[in-house]
């Protein structure tokens, strides 16, 4: 248990660390330019992407389905609204499916 707690504490100093190292690296060139904002601006979504498509073409087509869901609805609805969706999803096809 303690050395969960150091391990958490310890990612978390280094997800901060790197953040605030971030911003004061950027910080110091004034301006940026437009095409390195809209560059900086699409790395969640890239990171997103590299994270759940292995996931979709590697398992099962419940989870597949869940992910499209979850993704239709994130182009309406809020992000909560989004994830729920496809929680639900994902439920209702394993229990009808296994």
């Amino acid at each position: 248990m303690h050395e969960t707690v150091l391990i958490i504490l310890a990612c978390a100093a280094v997800t901060y660390l790197t953040r605030i190292g971030g911003h004061l690296v950027l910080s110091r060139f004034g301006e940026i330019h437009y095409r390195a904002k809209a560059a900086l601006a699409s790395v969640p979504t890239a990171v997103l992407t590299a994270l759940v498509a292995p996931y979709v073409f590697t398992n099962g087509s419940s989870e597949a389905l869940a992910i499209l869901v979850a993704g239709l609805m994130a182009l309406r609805a809020s992000l909560m609204m989004s994830v729920a969706a496809g929680m639900l999803v994902l439920v209702a096809l394993r229990a009808l499916l296994i």
